[in-house]
């Protein structure tokens, strides 16, 4: 039988020890350090990391539908479909952020939430992590957009949501997860 590492010794395997870490950006959101390593064969090299506070994602269902909002994403240079998301704020736990979150981009508050799972977005150059939840029980209410937030919320069917993939409309990550776990729970009943 073979030896089942522990989560520290599976950390270690190939651990890269930082030597020096040098910080090149910090803005509202995310920061930019470069860090010396030391490579387990005893090489140097450099990694570039971009940290973020961490944010979440909601998988909402109303009337047999997925509340998704459509927003401009300058970084991709076109509109996108996604679940509602956000950051966390400072000291803000997950479900309240994705409460939070749900409420100022749709609209609508949840009678029932509980988490999915979470994953970083992008291991290879940064540590942001999406903590992915699923709300039921809706109540439709008025959105509380932020100054800058600029959307339309609507509600699709899980045949609109694969074909938007298949389209490109909706391409990030975090919705693809949440439509393939829907598709999961229309078939098992379970999240």
């Amino acid at each position: 039988m073979r030896h089942k590492p522990s989560k520290e010794e599976f950390n270690k395997k190939f651990e890269e020890v930082t030597l020096d870490t040098e910080q090149i950006f910090k803005g509202k959101i995310i920061s930019l350090q470069v860090d010396k390593v030391k490579l387990p064969n005893g090489n140097i090299s450099t990694r570039e990391i971009v940290r973020h506070p961490g944010a979440v994602a909601v998988l909402a269902i109303y009337n047999d539908k997925m509340i998704v909002v459509e927003q401009y994403r300058k970084p991709l240079e076109k509109n996108q479909i996604e679940i509602p998301a956000g950051k966390l704020d400072p000291g803000e736990e997950p479900k309240e952020a994705a409460i939070r979150e749900l409420k100022e981009e749709t609209g609508f508050d949840c009678g029932s939430i509980k988490q999915i799972n979470s994953f970083f977005t992008s291991p290879g150059f940064a540590d942001e992590k999406i903590v992915l939840f699923f709300a039921e029980d809706l109540i439709r209410g008025e959105m509380e957009l932020d100054e800058d937030e600029f959307l339309s919320c609507e509600s699709i069917t899980l045949e609109q949501a694969l074909e938007y993939i298949k389209e490109e409309k909706i391409s990030d990550a975090k919705t693809i997860t949440a439509v393939y776990a829907w598709q999961i729970y229309k078939l098992t009943g379970k999240i």
